[in-house]
């Protein structure tokens, strides 16, 4: 993989290029972003223009702590996005070999690339290892295997949080071990941009350090603390993500040309005849999905957020290959 072939969901421009049509007309089901978002409250202006402080960050770290249980011998750090970790943790260490197994999420090894590492598999020896939990697109939970012999383990749990049994934070104890999370993702404000790293105090000291002072701004800090600490918007969110995907499958599933590969409560992942065909369907109907550069089936959709929504996506099954 070279460093710079990194394809993303949500890019609404190509769409448009090929079949017309303002943003508004759009439904954009290529990311996993939660449809229904964390409501934004009515912001302090003074949060547009004074530098973020101190005890607002503070708050949000232990609005974090609490909603991940952090316990006391780890910690835990802001960041403006998951891919501004994602971008930054390769520097940590002096570059060597990291062992991702593909498909997955390709800003890791991008990153790891841009840094000078050489990207393997499990199978081969390396001194570092990314394992995405779940994974993106195909949802795979990481079983376990004997990460004790890689000096360096992130685990990308960016797509978590609407299971968060499935967490493997109680391994971040480890100097070695870092837990990201992702908070566009299950609270569905990406624009936000934050994200979070979870690890032993003298890793997330070493992160803090590269990202310098005031790295997450203040509206960001306002809002994130008080999403963290609505254990009530999260818990009927997860109840509703789970209905949706169902019924999502069940939807897709009518075509009797599908089946699902499989993914999460925030995206499904399904095998089809024939991937580009099924894209042009859905973009016929200005729906736009996502398909991958190395499998001529897989086809992943997001969640519809609106009864409009539903009922287009509907209408443009009936014409899946």
């Amino acid at each position: 993989m070279s460093g710079d072939k990194r394809d993303h969901g949500g890019n609404l421009d190509a769409a448009r290029q090929a079949w017309g049509g303002e943003r508004q007309d759009w439904i954009d089901l290529s990311t996993g972003i939660n449809p229904i978002p964390y409501p934004v409250p009515h912001l302090n202006a003074e949060l547009w223009t004074a530098l973020p402080d101190e005890t607002a960050l503070a708050n949000l770290i232990a609005a974090g702590k609490r909603f991940w249980n952090v316990p006391n011998n780890q910690s835990l750090i802001a960041a403006p996005g998951a891919s501004a970790l994602i971008a930054a943790l390769p520097g940590l260490r002096e570059a060597g070999r990291v062992a991702i197994d593909s498909p997955t999420y390709n800003e890791h090894a991008g990153s790891f690339l841009a840094h000078g590492w050489d990207v393997v598999s499990s199978e081969d020896s390396a001194e570092a290892r990314v394992i995405v939990h779940p994974n993106n697109p195909d949802g795979k939970i990481f079983q376990g295997d004997a990460l004790d012999r890689y000096q360096f383990v992130i685990i990308d749990e960016s797509f978590a949080d609407p299971n968060p049994e499935l967490t493997l934070s109680a391994l971040a104890h480890h100097p070695g071990v870092i837990i990201l999370k992702s908070f566009g993702k299950f609270w569905g404000l990406a624009g936000l941009r934050l994200g979070f790293a979870i690890g032993h105090p003298d890793t997330i000291e070493a992160i803090r350090a590269r990202l310098g002072p005031w790295s997450v701004s203040g509206p960001a800090l306002d809002i994130g603390t008080r999403a963290l600490l609505d254990s009530a918007w999260a818990k009927k969110t997860r109840q509703r993500l789970i209905t949706d995907a169902n019924r999502l499958d069940r939807l897709v599933f009518q075509s009797g040309r599908t089946h699902l590969v499989g993914g999460s409560p925030l995206f499904r992942l399904y095998e089809t005849s024939n991937a580009e065909a099924a894209q042009n369907a859905f973009a016929n109907k200005k729906i736009w999905t996502r398909r991958f550069p190395y499998s001529d089936t897989w086809l992943r959709l997001g969640l519809p957020g609106s009864a409009d929504a539903w009922e287009r996506v509907a209408e443009a099954v009936q014409d899946l290959p």
